[in-house]
């Protein structure tokens, strides 16, 4: 129980972080590069924080892509990938639908802002493989650095990716829910979480060749 009501907490703050800053940033901006500037770094300190808070009772997967891969490591039981999957979905959607509300914003919005195209596709691919491939390999270093290591990586990606790097299914299924700078329109969801499930497996592909011996 304390597992998924860390993975459910955390996933709820997180998109807390990505869409409150998101729209903290428009209302004090009317420049969408300052706008993004603050959403990278609210949501990457954020992600040290809260991995750092619940890692060691859930593992702090926040993401259905993370929790398939450790499920295809044998890492997490089928039981648990669901359930994790389930409260990761229902944290996302409470995160978004609470940092609406915070900022007087009607809670229940559902977004037009299209992400759209071959090219973001691809991007979210790249972003889901760079992070799993993060979490994969920092780990084996050491687990106390992946927080930090999460945290740069996304902070990175939000700019070098041109879907700013959404890489998760359950935020992204999240942010269908906010109309403001962080939102995605619900025709553009599918697209995404497939390139997301796509990057994961292959970093998951990639850090079993990695692992071989010499």
């Amino acid at each position: 129980m304390k597992a998924y009501l860390s993975e459910y907490l955390g996933t709820t703050f997180l998109l807390m972080i990505v869409v409150g800053s998101g729209i903290m940033g428009q209302s004090l901006s009317d420049n969408d590069s300052i706008t993004l500037l603050a959403n990278t770094i609210a949501t990457g300190a954020g992600l040290i924080v809260l991995i750092w808070t619940f890692g060691k009772i859930s593992g702090a997967h926040f993401n259905p892509a993370v929790s398939v891969v450790m499920f295809a490591n044998s890492e997490l039981s089928s039981r648990n990938f669901i359930l994790y999957g389930l409260l990761q979905v229902s944290g996302a959607i409470s995160g978004t639908l609470l940092a609406n509300y915070m900022f007087g914003l009607d809670a229940l919005q559902v977004s037009v802002n299209s992400r759209s195209g071959l090219n973001l596709y691809i991007s979210e691919v790249v972003a889901t493989f760079g992070l799993l491939l993060v979490i994969l390999r920092v780990r084996t270093v050491r687990s106390e650095l992946v927080a930090p290591a999460v945290g740069l990586y996304i902070t990175s990606a939000y700019w070098f990716t041109s879907s700013t790097s959404f890489a998760n299914p359950a935020v992204t299924i999240g942010r269908m829910f906010t109309d403001t700078f962080t939102g995605i329109d619900p025709g553009n969801v599918l697209f995404f979480i497939t390139a997301q499930f796509l990057g994961a497996f292959l970093a998951f592909g990639i850090n079993k060749i990695l692992d071989k011996p010499s």
